[in-house]
């Protein structure tokens, strides 16, 4: 999640909804997704804190932003529970300021975050900034149909959506966004996943800054 304000029952109903996904396969995904993440790794949008039990032994810590309020409680209980493998250092900030300096980090995440930032651009240029030289980007983004119709219609319902959905963009051309930040996509897989709605399109994949 990236939105900056938020609400407490829509925090609330977020994790309830958020179970229901990972039950049906959105915890698998992000296993397979941090399954080689190592080093220090900074991690946007981390909404209630989904990410953490995943990460992998090799990851020595996570640094953690939220700019929402009441996920960031939530993801603090998460980054503060039993049995989590690596350290999680969790901090309010956006994805567009991030507090860290310039090539701080190993590994960037970014997981369901890059449709609800307010500027993509500016965020995917700042973990650009914070990743070392050769520092890979992991990521699992609703984005933009290939298809035109498709897309068509998720330009329609792009404002309805966001009311309903945290400030979702279901149109946004995520992948075209991280190229023109500078980073060279190395692995990408589209698929649709979840039920049908404007934002089922996904993509999970890997780029190297």
């Amino acid at each position: 999640m990236a939105n900056d304000r938020g609400h407490p029952v829509f925090a609330w109903c977020y994790d309830r909804m958020s179970r229901s996904d990972e039950r049906a396969g959105m915890a698998e995904h992000r296993r397979d997704l941090l399954a080689d993440a190592a080093g220090r790794v900074v991690e946007i949008g981390a909404g209630t804190g989904l990410n953490f039990r995943h990460y992998p032994a090799a990851v020595q810590e996570v640094a953690a932003v939220e700019p929402d309020p009441h996920m960031l409680r939530r993801a603090v209980a998460a980054a503060e529970a039993e049995g989590q493998a690596v350290p999680v250092d969790m901090r309010r900030a956006r994805a567009e300021e991030l507090p860290y300096a310039d090539g701080e980090f190993d590994v960037a995440v970014s997981t369901l975050v890059l449709c609800s930032v307010s500027n993509p651009d500016r965020a995917l240029g700042e973990l650009h900034r914070v990743l070392k030289p050769g520092g890979r980007l992991l990521f699992f983004e609703h984005v933009r149909s290939t298809d035109p119709s498709a897309a068509r219609w998720q330009d329609r319902l792009d404002r309805p959506w966001g009311w309903v959905a945290g400030g979702c963009h279901p149109n946004r051309d995520t992948v075209a966004n991280i190229e023109r930040a500078g980073f060279e996509v190395t692995l990408l897989r589209r698929f649709p996943w979840g039920p049908p709605s404007p934002g089922r399109p996904h993509v999970r994949g890997a780029a190297v800054r």
